[in-house]
């Protein structure tokens, strides 16, 4: 069942991190593994968000990852997919590879399998890049099934892009 209200939040928060970056004459990137370009579908929802999204990756496969984001294979084999080093190294090759000036990246096990007791279904590492400001990661761990993860990933990584772009300029 599709949650809804979260639907409304997430467009919501869109939008409201689409004025955020327009405000500040900013463009965003995104790199996605377990979002599936969910994220980039959300913010081009938008109306008029052509003004402010550079471009998305889907960077499903640990080979795309590191062909178009320069994730080293190195960072994957110590770390894993599913890491904080990743998501910085998938934000800083976002920003590096595009004109924008904020980079999201998110990477997880959404389930129903591929967890693990050291990553279970439902971890998830977000990563933002910013021009001029140092990067930061965050971990997050959802319940639900595969689509509650994956809409509750969405939920945070538009949060977080809406919290980047109202902030104080760097």
């Amino acid at each position: 069942m599709v949650d809804t209200v979260t639907l409304e939040r997430n467009h919501d928060l869109a939008a409201s991190a689409g004025r955020a970056l327009l405000a500040r004459g900013w463009h965003l990137v995104t790199a996605e593994s377990c979002t599936g370009g969910a994220i980039a579908a959300a913010l081009t929802d938008i109306p008029g968000s052509s003004q402010w999204f550079e471009r998305g990756y889907v960077t499903y496969s640990n080979l795309a990852k590191q062909q178009d984001l320069g994730v080293l294979a190195n960072t994957l084999e110590v770390h894993g997919a599913v890491s904080s080093a990743v998501v910085m190294e998938m934000a800083a090759g976002a920003l590096r590879t595009s004109g924008a000036n904020l980079a999201l990246s998110v990477s997880g096990v959404a389930g129903p399998d591929g967890g693990t007791s050291a990553k279970p279904v439902g971890l998830v590492w977000f990563a933002l890049a910013q021009r001029g400001a140092p990067d930061r990661s965050e971990m997050r761990q959802f319940p639900g099934d595969r689509a509650a993860v994956r809409l509750a990933a969405v939920h945070r990584a538009l949060a977080l892009i809406n919290a980047a772009a109202a902030g104080p300029a760097s």
